[in-house]
């Protein structure tokens, strides 16, 4: 299973609709309303990379309401 990492910046007063729609995307593991510079922080989990990104490009990116988004792919370490 491969997990892709997502910060996301809402449109002022967007927040709890971008929220909850990204809740109904599959593959979206798990979202948390966070502080600082990023309003959300999103797990995306697929069997493979390149579906992982595709949910973010073509899925998640799409939710009217983002403003901005910053995408962290995890590496396995030993």
């Amino acid at each position: 299973m491969e997990t892709v990492f997502l910060l996301v910046e809402t449109e002022v007063g967007q927040l709890e609709g971008v929220l909850q729609r990204m809740k109904a995307v599959p593959g979206v593991a798990e979202v948390q309303a966070v502080t600082g510079p990023f309003d959300l922080i999103v797990k995306v989990e697929a069997p493979h990379l390149n579906t992982a990104l595709d949910t973010v490009v073509h899925k998640i990116r799409r939710i009217p309401g983002i403003k901005s988004t910053e995408t962290l792919v995890t590496v396995a370490t030993g």
